[in-house]
Formats: C-alpha cells, sequence, structure tokens
C-alpha cells in the first residue's frame, strides 16, 4: 500500500537576544544605561508522531480503508482468484491432454492458456493501480485534515517542534513515551471529526458443550 503520508512541523526558532552597547553620537560621550540581562530562553518541547499510523487507527481512516477493502480490494481479488484457477484448469488440461490433441485443439487450447495469463496480468496491474490511487486519495484528504489538529494540539500543548518518526529520513531512532502524541492527536481527531468509531462483528458463540457423562442413562 502507498500510505506515505509523513507531514513535518517546522520548528519554531528560538530568539536570541544579543545586548548592543549605544555607539556615542555626541562629542561628549554619555554613560550607556546599562544592559537589561538577557532572559533565560525556555527550554524546546519537543513531540513526536507517527502521521501513517493516525491516518490509518483513527476512526475515519479505519472506516474508508475498511469500506474500499469490501468495495475494490476483495472483489478484485476475487475476480483474479477465479482467473487463476481457469488458467490453472487449462494447464492442467494440457498437461493431462496435451499429447492427444490434434494440431488444431492443441494451438487453441495454448490460445487459450496465454490469453488467460496476459488477462491475469493485465487485470492484475489495473487493479493494483485503482487500489494505490484511491489510498492516496483517503489517506492524504486525511492527513491533511489531522495535520491541521496537530498544529493545534501542539499549540496548546506549547511544543516547540514535532517530529513524525514515519516521514523518509526521520533522524528519531528512539523516544521516551512520554513525548509520543500519537494517540493524542487521534484521540483529538477523532473528537473533531465526530466519526464514530467501527464497529467491528461480533464472533459467534460457541456451542456449549456437553458435559462429559451428561447424556448417559442411568440404570
Amino acid at each position: 500500500m502507498n500510505r506515505n503520508f509523513a507531514r513535518l512541523i517546522p520548528a519554531v526558532a528560538l530568539a536570541l537576544l544579543v545586548s548592543v552597547s549605544a555607539l556615542a553620537q555626541t562629542a561628549a560621550p554619555a554613560a550607556a544605561p546599562a544592559a537589561a540581562p538577557a532572559s533565560a530562553a525556555s527550554p524546546s518541547k519537543v513531540g513526536i508522531i507517527n502521521i501513517q499510523a493516525a491516518v490509518l487507527y483513527c476512526n475515519e481512516g479505519q472506516r474508508d480503508f475498511e469500506a474500499l477493502e469490501k468495495k475494490v480490494i476483495d472483489p478484485k481479488r476475487q475476480e483474479l482468484e477465479g482467473l487463476s484457477k481457469e488458467l490453472e484448469e487449462l494447464q492442467k488440461k494440457f498437461n493431462v491432454q496435451g499429447d492427444k490433441l490434434s494440431e488444431e485443439a492443441r494451438a487453441d487450447l495454448l490460445k487459450q492458456i496465454d490469453t488467460r495469463k496476459k488477462t491475469i496480468k493485465r487485470n492484475s496491474e489495473d487493479a493494483d493501480a485503482e487500489i494505490q490511487a484511491q489510498q492516496s486519495e483517503i489517506g492524504n484528504r486525511i492527513a491533511e485534515k489531522l495535520q491541521k489538529v496537530m498544529e493545534k494540539y501542539a499549540k496548546d500543548n506549547h511544543f516547540t517542534l514535532i517530529l513524525d518518526v514515519n516521514s523518509q529520513g526521520s533522524p528519531v531512532v528512539f523516544a521516551e513515551d512520554s513525548i509520543i502524541i500519537t494517540k493524542a492527536v487521534v484521540e483529538a481527531y477523532n473528537a473533531a471529526s465526530g466519526i464514530a468509531a467501527p464497529v467491528k462483528p461480533t464472533p459467534a458463540a460457541k456451542p456449549a458443550s456437553t458435559p462429559a457423562g451428561a447424556g448417559a442413562t442411568k440404570k
């Protein structure tokens, strides 16, 4: 799946306070006022997020990717499986009957096999392109909205820098759990979107097993 939705919030530059003494503009030098001591810069607050995971596991992402799987991916898979089964049957027929067929029938069977192979290849490539395009559309659409939620979360919680660990060339190799904000941003996005979490199907209850000896007839 093509799910490269990396985003990176640019760092807020820390201003350096530099005191510069005023140069005398008159012949008689005036005493320069004492420079106010530079205030210590507040420490930077860094957060870590996995944008791709946030897109996939927010309620909207779960809903839309599951819908894509049901409406597009599963039917395409079933179509290709059907074509593959047809090809397998044709190849099996050729292996069993090939040397017994007439030249014309043998050529026709080989042509059918070749046609099925080309059809499978073409349909597979078309399916991959369609699925990737729709996955990118869903991912980029959600990522764009999630970016705004992430920026608001960062400002509200006084973060100086947010790094996406899933972005290409990410410098992050370790991070304390306390600065990972993926879950918090997902929760904020879910609240803002108003989309409920998809309902997971309840697994069918297993029939109760009959206790040993329960069906025995007493004599």
